[in-house]
């Protein structure tokens, strides 16, 4: 049965039970995504979406939103980091940027599409870091084979697992 929950005004998304769902989850450079932005306190974000299923008042906590969103807490209780990881649904499921799918693609072909839309970026050990603010990275969960059939066991392409969020600074140490 379809779901007929109206969307809640301005956030994009419907309470489906206990949870979020979204079509897509577009992220905002160096602020977030409509639900969750740098600088909300956890009790805000928390009436929005909800108590998180891991981490509850720790410093990184994991909410039941799909895409699923790991949200790291500075000491006052605001947040530091918003993370989107891919849900495996491909599409218009994963998060997304300028028109671009940000997850659950080839990690090279995301950047390439990026960089064809003049977002620069610098190489990380799991990814790059966008300067506009955000990373795209993977922990190589994932195997090229589960998003190309018939890749072989030894490609080496990884895949975008996830986009953390934040101002560039955040992934570079940088002062800006």
């Amino acid at each position: 049965m379809p779901d007929s929950t109206p969307p809640v005004e301005g956030f994009g998304a419907r309470h489906v039970c206990r949870g979020w769902q979204h079509d897509g989850m577009e992220i905002i450079p160096g602020t977030g995504v409509d639900l969750v932005r740098i600088g909300d306190h956890r009790s805000q974000v928390e009436e929005r979406i909800g108590l998180p299923h891991h981490g509850p008042g720790g410093e990184r906590a994991v909410y039941g939103t799909s895409p699923m969103l790991v949200i790291t807490y500075a000491g006052d209780g605001t947040v530091e980091l918003v993370e989107i990881k891919y849900s495996g649904e491909g599409g218009d499921a994963e998060a997304r940027f300028d028109g671009v799918q940000l997850t659950h693609r080839f990690l090279d072909d995301v950047v390439s599409d990026l960089h064809a839309r003049a977002y620069t970026s610098t190489p990380s050990d799991i990814g790059h870091d966008f300067h506009a603010g955000f990373s795209i990275w993977s922990m190589h969960s994932l195997w090229a084979r589960d998003l190309d059939p018939a890749a072989g066991e030894d490609d080496a392409r990884a895949v975008a697992e996830g986009v953390s969020v934040a101002p560039y600074a955040y992934f570079c140490g940088d002062e800006e």
